[in-house]
């Protein structure tokens, strides 16, 4: 199950929650949404809010600490809602797989603003490509975890290591989304991403890719006629 990343504001977050600190995230997600990070500054923030410069400097200690704690936020609710839609399939694993699939494309929908601003200081801030990795381990630990389940109960056969699959699969994700949310080409059409995603999953988790045996050939020639089984 993911584990949260730690907070990226500079004080020790109270058990409750603090509204101001939150009206600052969500007032950021929302100029986000308006305009690029660039765009953004924390004089806009400030208004948003309704707060001074000081009180602001309490909560975070730049723009690009908003930013991590946006990721933060966004990491949480995607996990959450991955790991219940999991839960919720009804034990069909196909099911189950593209549930959690689709709850995690939803969730990167929501905050493609988000995602949009990570990209673009992932390459130059440290913390933030920091915090990517450390998101991105969790979800394989979470994947490898249920494919050993699977191996385990003997639905899925056993094949690569279960984390190197994991690593796999969780990159083709992200880089499948990342060029759907950019509007980069070529890409994925966004109706048919999640069923795509999940077809290959599945082919990789339960079906066994080692060809068992040589291709045939022609009597006679060298030619291949037939595919490895």
């Amino acid at each position: 199950m993911y584990e949260p990343v730690r907070s990226r504001s500079r004080r020790t977050p109270r058990v409750s929650g603090d509204d101001r600190e939150r009206a600052i995230l969500d007032a950021a997600q929302q100029l986000l949404g308006e305009r690029p990070l660039q765009d953004v500054s924390i004089d806009d923030l400030m208004k948003s809010v309704g707060i001074s410069r000081p009180a602001f400097y309490f909560y975070f200690s730049s723009k690009a600490a908003v930013v991590l704690a946006l990721l933060d936020r966004m990491a949480e609710a995607s996990f959450a809602a991955t790991n219940q839609r999991f839960e919720d399939a009804g034990g069909d694993p196909y099911e189950q797989w593209r549930s959690a699939i689709q709850a995690s494309v939803q969730t990167w929908e929501e905050h493609r603003a988000v995602v949009a601003a990570v990209a673009q200081l992932r390459a130059a801030n440290p913390e933030i490509r920091e915090l990517w990795a450390a998101i991105m381990e969790r979800w394989v630990r979470r994947i490898t975890t249920a494919i050993e389940a699977e191996r385990a109960r003997g639905a899925a056969p056993a094949g690569v290591p279960a984390r190197e699959l994991a690593i796999a699969l969780s990159l083709m994700n992200e880089r499948a989304m990342q060029a759907g949310s950019m509007g980069e080409q070529p890409a994925l059409p966004p109706d048919q991403l999640v069923d795509i995603l999940t077809q290959v999953w599945v082919n990789a988790i339960y079906l066994d890719p080692k060809p068992s045996g040589p291709p045939r050939t022609e009597s006679g020639g060298g030619r291949r006629t037939g595919q490895a089984g």
